[in-house]
């Protein structure tokens, strides 16, 4: 009988298996209807977060408290949060026609209520992975509030520090702080996170907004004073989930909703029957695409495309931007921004409205005079719920059903990348779903030599698509990337927008089965690289380029330019 080895599992296997339990565990959680993220219930989710260790939350596992992790989190919560007890997960409940204010994060279009000095709703309209999102990012805030707790905690009688007294007295004082002031605040903080003066010094800004300059110091306060309540006074924070979210999750119905208005649309201007290419990207690379370069060419005389799609693209460029889309409205753009609660704005080109001649593509070749839906990012699986949702055929009466001629998907979108750097272009050839392998092959209608020459790396091979951008860590993407997977990058929708596709195509055979797809990503982070992951800021201009680079490969393919 052959001795059985004592097996050591690798990292990347326990990784794996940390991202599967927390998978498990939010589910399982959800379905329960509250938990307590710091008590028995949330000790799983911890433990799992703890064991998985992501890039993008740095310092999780060690007594120091993560900055840019925190910033990166803080960015995607509402403002508030962090005084809040009490964290209510809602679906769409009718608080837009109340007199609360709605709450929106920065990084993240979800809409927020604060119902009162303990109580924060979150409005989840865009399915399971906007729940995966905001649970992982609070059990990473917690985690970090009790290390706050520790730190200033001198014993069990509640005798806390000087430096967290002074703390409080320049957080309570609720005024803007002098440089001298903010100084020896930001000092005794820093011994609070047992990190340096100039670290915290560093981010302090980004922290802050025109209201609230000095924020940072009130979130480190408001962390660390519910943490010390939790342990002093037993007041636990609790994350409860609406009996009305947990009925409605998985029914599709945002995305129902958001489908049968595009398509009222297209049948209210007599473009249901026309060819249809729909196209997932932001809301300005095709409309610009198409019409910037004629519209804005006295102004930017003898300047590159590219440069002038970087001017549209700079944050204080609404001048310029408002002439091309009312150009574009006058050549065929519909806008229709989102009133379905799925956060995804759309346009509608008419091409038979489109004067070639005054566009970017003057060789463009439309006799079928195609329609072009563009809709923005989707949030992981709201891919599956909306592409399947838009897909399926317009029920004009009971009787009467109107199968849409859909003749493309096209994909793009941001996305990690395990090999090259930031701004760089991935074509995948399949999309692996992490938590199961559950993989989808398709032929990609856009090549790696179709964008090769310009400057900017190409990589193409299978992408993963993950189950949260914030639970990725390197030992489980080295080895996606360096074993037999070959994978070159990661990103949150592609499998589900492919599993939609095929089922609408060759399952349900509500579209063309022979329907063309394309996928390209450019690359947002490096979460190999250390200080590349999205915890190191954003693309700035890096962007534009291959932003457009894609956006035009696609478009010459639907206009037919050779």
């Amino acid at each position: 009988m052959k001795e059985i080895k004592n097996i050591v599992r690798s990292r990347a296997q326990e990784s794996s298996s940390a991202v599967e339990k927390l998978y498990i565990t939010m589910r399982h959680l959800f379905n329960r209807g509250f938990y307590k993220p710091m008590g028995v219930s949330g000790e799983t989710l911890r433990e799992a977060l703890l064991s998985l260790r992501p890039e993008i939350y740095g310092t999780i596992a060690e007594e120091k408290v993560e900055l840019s992790g925190l910033l990166y989190v803080i960015e995607r919560l509402p403002v508030g949060i962090e005084e809040c007890r009490f964290i209510n997960l809602t679906s769409d409940e009718g608080y837009s026609k109340s007199h609360f204010k709605a709450i929106i994060p920065p990084k993240r279009r979800r809409n927020c209520y604060r119902i009162d000095d303990e109580q924060m709703n979150v409005e989840i309209t865009r399915g399971r992975s906007d729940i995966y999102d905001i649970l992982t990012h609070l059990t990473f805030i917690f985690i970090e509030s009790h290390k706050i707790k520790d730190r200033v905690l001198v014993d069990e009688s509640g005798e806390l520090t000087r430096d967290w007294q002074k703390l409080e007295q320049a957080v309570l004082s609720n005024k803007k702080l002098a440089l001298i002031d903010k100084e020896k605040a930001i000092s005794h903080t820093a011994n609070i996170l047992g990190r340096t003066f100039a670290e915290v010094l560093d981010i302090y800004e980004a922290f802050g907004t025109s209201e609230k300059p000095d924020r940072f110091l009130h979130i480190i306060y408001w962390l660390g004073k519910l943490a010390l309540e939790e342990v002093l006074g037993n007041n636990k924070r609790t994350i409860t989930f609406s009996p009305i979210l947990r009925e409605r999750l998985g029914h599709h119905i945002h995305g129902e909703i958001w489908a049968t208005n595009i398509k009222e649309v297209l049948r209210d201007n007599e473009l249901l029957d026309r060819p249809i290419h729909i196209i997932s990207a932001n809301m300005h690379s095709v409309m610009n695409s198409i019409f910037a370069t004629h519209v804005l060419k006295t102004k930017f005389k003898d300047k590159s495309d590219f440069f002038i799609y970087e001017e549209l693209s700079k944050s204080g460029a609404h001048e310029v931007r408002d002439k091309v889309e009312d150009f574009a409205k006058l050549h065929g753009m519909i806008s229709l921004p989102d009133t379905s609660g799925t956060n995804i704005d759309v346009q509608i080109f008419d091409t038979a409205k489109i004067e070639v001649k005054k566009s970017a593509f003057p060789g463009a070749k439309l006799e079928a005079k195609p329609v072009i839906i563009v809709m923005d990012y989707a949030f992981g699986e709201q891919a599956y719920e909306t592409i399947d949702e838009l897909l399926k055929p317009y029920q004009e009466t009971k009787e009467n059903k109107i199968f849409l001629n859909v003749e493309s998907v096209s994909i793009m979108g941001k996305a990690g990348i395990l090999q090259g750097g930031k701004g760089d272009i991935m074509i995948p050839s399949a999309h692996i779903n992490e938590g199961t392998g559950d993989n989808y092959t398709f032929e990609n209608e856009l090549t790696k030599e179709m964008l090769d020459g310009n400057d900017i790396a190409v990589f193409e091979g299978p992408m993963v698509t993950v189950l949260g951008t914030s639970l990725q860590n390197k030992d489980l993407l080295k080895f996606f990337h360096n074993s037999t997977w070959g994978v070159i990058g990661l990103e949150m929708e592609g499998a589900y927008y492919q599993k939609a596709i095929q089922s609408a195509s060759k399952i349900r055979k509500s579209i063309n089965p022979d329907v063309k797809v394309r996928y390209a990503y450019y690359a947002s982070d490096n979460p190999l690289e250390t200080g590349s992951t999205l915890a190191s800021g954003g693309l700035g201009t890096t962007g534009v380029k291959p932003t457009y680079l894609i956006t035009i490969k696609i478009l010459e393919q639907i206009f037919n330019v050779k």
